[in-house]
């Protein structure tokens, strides 16, 4: 059983790898690069480059998630359900894999649908045709749903680590229900932003690097400390 454990979580950190640094490549190095550069230029990456990168991108989210979630039933098998969710493995891992599922449905059910139409439409301008009506605002949509990966990453990561690695995060304590409750409501939250609507001013943070940063380790400091005051020793 442990040498499957580790088995699985070499695919998880391999695959892991690829996907959280092509989600930072778009975010940090392409969508700034685009902003700047020609239309000849940019039309060439969308129609070579980006399609490459998304099938790196999104099989990279798929054996992530399968992996993740074999090693987290096979964990919970061995520890029970209750010992499992009152753990300190079992609340980070559960909390961090929370964030980690839903940045995996929104690279296959909205970043790669998107991008999808996005690619077709540069590809029929190219060819002399008239670009989709829907590129734009399909464009925008999935440059939203990738900063909010991106915001998540940030503590989904901090989560994961913490999970075997910080010692006395979680302790016995009587308010459980109440952090999960909290806990889905603040990340419901952060999702709905990226799904619904295009414009405002919770979404302005996205539209800059530094912005998408600075969010997710607030995101961060919000379920640290929201940790602290209900399930911290």
């Amino acid at each position: 059983m442990e040498v499957a454990h580790f088995f699985l979580r070499w695919i998880h950190f391999l695959a892991g790898i690829t996907w959280i640094g092509i989600l930072y490549y778009f975010n940090f190095v392409q969508t700034p690069f685009f902003a700047e550069t020609e239309a000849p230029v940019r039309t060439g990456a969308i129609q070579k480059l980006v399609p490459r990168a998304l099938w790196w991108f999104r099989w990279g989210a798929m054996f992530t998630f399968l992996a993740g979630i074999l090693m987290y039933l096979m964990r919970m098998g061995q520890m029970g359900g209750g010992g499992f969710f009152l753990s300190q493995y079992g609340v980070a891992t559960t909390l961090g894999g929370l964030m980690g599922t839903i940045m995996f449905l929104n690279v296959w059910l909205v970043i790669w649908p998107n991008q999808q139409v996005v690619i077709a439409s540069t590809n029929q301008v190219a060819q002399g045709g008239q670009a989709l009506p829907t590129a734009a605002a399909v464009g925008r949509r999935a440059a939203l749903a990738s900063r909010t990966n991106t915001v998540f990453s940030i503590p989904m990561l901090f989560f994961m680590g913490a999970a075997s690695h910080y010692p006395g995060l979680v302790g016995p304590s009587a308010y459980h229900a109440v952090f999960w409750i909290i806990a889905l409501i603040i990340t419901g939250a952060v999702e709905y932003n990226a799904l619904v609507g295009t414009q405002g001013p919770t979404k302005k943070p996205l539209d800059s690097v530094s912005g998408a940063l600075w969010s997710g380790f607030i995101l961060t400091a919000v379920f640290y400390v929201l940790v602290g005051l209900t399930l911290m020793s």
